[in-house]
């Protein structure tokens, strides 16, 4: 069963136990080694290389996968329960990383008003935990550093299944600790208040989803 721990509109973070059952957890990642790496002879997914991780890592954009940017929309009432808040939702991304792994501190740009960080499996079982920020920042930054320069910050444990919620654009957040697992799955998964200050971002900004539709037949 669901359970919240935390006040995301007082605190800007809050973990989400049991958001996703584990299995399903499983299958979407089965579906994306069925279609990547058929024979498990080894991934060939997308890497990308960024300031905030040591190394490159997998990871594929939703809108490149459609399975992924479907589960971004179907959880969205789900979100918009726990918050309190009418979203509307922005893109999401899975990543994998390895053993040592890290991801720096940072907080996002405008398409992450509102995050979540959802674990989907550990090789190891042995939790890697987020770290959220207690500063609340006035604007999105650019600034990236190896920890939280003093400031204080809260660390969530999660199980597979289990999410954060955050405020991406005005909490700094990272994982400062290096991954003690072969390997991790994550899914990030972002969405913009309607009418908002970010509202423009809602699909990431995307025009071809503010299109109206209009089927012919022939």
């Amino acid at each position: 069963m669901m359970q919240v721990e935390g006040d995301y509109r007082a605190d800007g973070a809050a973990l989400v136990r049991g958001l996703v059952p584990p299995e399903v957890c499983n299958a979407l990642l089965r579906q994306f080694q069925l279609e990547l790496d058929p024979d498990e002879r080894g991934l060939d997914a997308p890497a990308t290389g960024s300031s905030l991780l040591v190394r490159d890592v997998p990871e594929i954009y939703g809108f490149a996968w459609s399975p992924l940017v479907t589960f971004l929309w179907g959880l969205t009432p789900s979100i918009r329960s726990i918050t309190g808040i009418d979203l509307v939702p922005s893109y999401d991304y899975l990543r994998l990383y390895r053993e040592g792994d890290l991801c720096r501190v940072h907080s996002d740009r405008a398409s992450c008003e509102h995050s979540l960080s959802l674990t989907l499996d550990y090789s190891d079982g042995a939790v890697w935990p987020l770290e959220i920020g207690d500063t609340v920042l006035p604007e999105p930054t650019k600034r990236v550093t190896d920890d939280f320069e003093g400031d204080g910050f809260r660390s969530f444990d999660m199980q597979p299944g289990d999410g954060v919620l955050y405020n991406g654009v005005h909490r700094r957040h990272g994982r400062i600790t290096p991954n003690p697992n072969g390997w991790s799955a994550h899914l990030f998964m972002h969405w913009v208040e309607r009418g908002g200050a970010f509202a423009d971002q809602a699909f990431d900004a995307r025009p071809e989803y503010r299109q109206p539709v209009n089927f012919r037949f022939t």
